[in-house]
């Protein structure tokens, strides 16, 4: 008789997943060893994805005169709910945790000042969020590598590209609305009739095992974005004298992703954690910034507040020429406390709010005998 020992072995490291189980006999020292397909656990707790992203912003505001440029840096979250079933509504466009702005404006004559601050908001980086789940076409959905476009009525508005299990889209909203499905939260522009000259959206995925294209797969997007304005009363704000022409390069790269519980999730949305411990995070794969940005960021971050906030003039209309107010004396501050404390303001303005209320009646009774007449 033989007793064998089992031992089961369970891989959970990167793409390295699995079960297997070694088999000894007691007896000989044989062993056998079989490896099972993969498996995946799921909690039915952790239902919701929470996704961590870092963005980068390249806008710009201009008139015929004047320009303001925007670079921001900045870490937001995502948060997708699989099914209606689920009492928690989520969000898919960027909402931002922790950022830093720095701005440059210059005018026609060729002067220029930066900023950390600006009344000012232009940029598209936020109407830009997580797409939805889609389905691989069906020429890559047999293939391991290969590239399909999907063509509109006068150019190509998907491109797709497929590499193992890597995956790269390339999207064009202007050539045919069905592209504007990834995006779904700037169609309603695209219905307002906001003048858009350019807009070009790439996604990044890996690990596309199946047919589906997931949120869960996502690594990162980047966008681009010319209008001229942008709606939602930006006329109105701005004013109508002149036109506004809005420019904007996003790049998004995701950082961290993980399901958790509703309640967890609820902790999220009201900003129930620690906000000290979010810090902006550049990933190891986004690239260098440009010199002409880290010139933007050093000119910024050496301007004194302290120095312009006492340079600057105070406004004379907040304040009072005299010190001294000549209506207000020791007497008469008494004798407002002993009104108050006997009751007599308060018995003054029963009676005067009776009175009023009588010639109230007493005139409206005479309208409309006027009216009658």
């Amino acid at each position: 008789m033989y007793r064998y020992l089992l031992i089961l072995t369970v891989f959970l490291l990167g793409s390295l997943s699995g079960v297997r189980i070694s088999c000894y006999a007691a007896a000989g020292g044989r062993k056998s060893t079989t490896d099972l397909p993969e498996v995946t656990v799921e909690s039915n707790r952790n239902k919701i994805v929470h996704i961590l992203a870092y963005v980068r912003d390249y806008s710009t505001m201009s008139t015929y005169t004047d320009t303001v440029s925007l670079f921001r840096e900045k870490v937001v979250d995502y948060m997708l709910v699989p099914n209606d079933r689920i009492k928690f509504k989520g969000w898919t466009i960027p909402r931002t945790l922790v950022s830093k702005s720095y701005y440059r404006f210059t005018n026609s004559e060729g002067l220029d000042s930066v900023s950390d601050e600006s009344s000012f908001h232009f940029s598209w980086t936020d109407w830009v969020g997580m797409p939805p789940l889609e389905k691989l076409p069906d020429l890559l959905g047999v293939r391991e590598c290969g590239t399909d476009t999907l063509h509109g009525k006068y150019s190509p508005y998907e491109i797709w590209n497929k590499e193992k299990d890597a995956v790269r889209i390339d999207v064009n909203l202007m050539a045919d609305a069905k592209g504007r499905r990834w995006c779904p939260s700037i169609n309603g522009f695209f219905q307002d009739g906001v003048d858009f000259y350019d807009f070009k959206l790439q996604l990044r995925y890996e690990n596309v095992l199946g047919s589906d294209i997931s949120p869960l797969d996502i690594t990162g997007y980047s966008f681009s974005v010319e209008s001229n304005g942008r709606g939602r009363e930006m006329k109105r704000i701005m004013g109508d004298k002149e036109n506004y022409y809005f420019t904007t390069q996003g790049e998004v790269y995701v950082i961290d992703r993980e399901y958790i519980s509703v309640k967890d999730a609820r902790k999220w949305e009201t900003h129930n954690f620690d906000e000290d411990a979010v810090e902006l995070f550049e990933p190891s794969d986004a690239p260098p910034l440009d010199p002409v940005i880290m010139n933007l960021i050093s000119r910024v971050e050496k301007i004194d507040k302290e120095e312009v906030r006492i340079a600057l003039p105070p406004d004379e209309r907040l304040g009072s020429g005299k010190l001294i107010n000549d209506n207000f004396n020791i007497g008469k501050r008494a004798l407002f406390l002993f009104k108050d404390l006997t009751g007599i303001s308060r018995y003054k303005f029963r009676k005067n709010q009776k009175n009023k209320w009588r010639e109230f009646k007493e005139r409206v009774k005479r309208m409309k005998e006027n009216r009658e007449r």
